[in-house]
């Protein structure tokens, strides 16, 4: 299944009874197995969970921990990127050159990639001691 159809279909799972927002991701690890995540709400906002840190987070549960590609989907008028969150938590388990598709349910994409998602990203170069 091709990562635009596996976030298309884990969109239709998405719980979203307050936004009416739905958001499916899909992310390929490096083994090539398929992870997907959709956006689940809850009344206490903003304590809900993106569809792109859901699909980690299935990623990281089946013991993998590096992925190769990304795909997130929107009912929305231009394709949406990845909160500033879910931007950090790609760049922990992508290269900066791993390929992003955000796309819409109409049709409309646009292709990018993790590192020009999140540029001066902070990892675990920064956390060394310099002494």
């Amino acid at each position: 299944m091709s990562l635009m159809n596996a976030a298309r279909e884990v969109r239709e799972n998405a719980y979203a009874p307050y936004s009416k927002f739905k958001v499916g991701a899909a992310i390929r690890s490096a083994s090539g197995v398929v992870y997907t995540g959709c956006n689940v709400e809850n009344v206490a906002y903003p304590e809900g969970t993106c569809a792109e840190a859901g699909a980690i987070a299935a990623m990281v549960a089946a013991g993998e921990t590096r992925l190769t590609e990304v795909t997130v989907i929107a009912d929305s008028p231009s394709p949406v990127p990845p909160c500033g969150g879910c931007r950090q938590k790609l760049a922990e388990f992508a290269d900066a050159d791993v390929p992003v598709v955000l796309a819409t349910t109409a049709g409309a994409r646009l292709e990018t990639t993790v590192g020009d998602l999140l540029p001066g990203r902070f990892d675990a170069g920064h956390m060394t001691n310099a002494s």
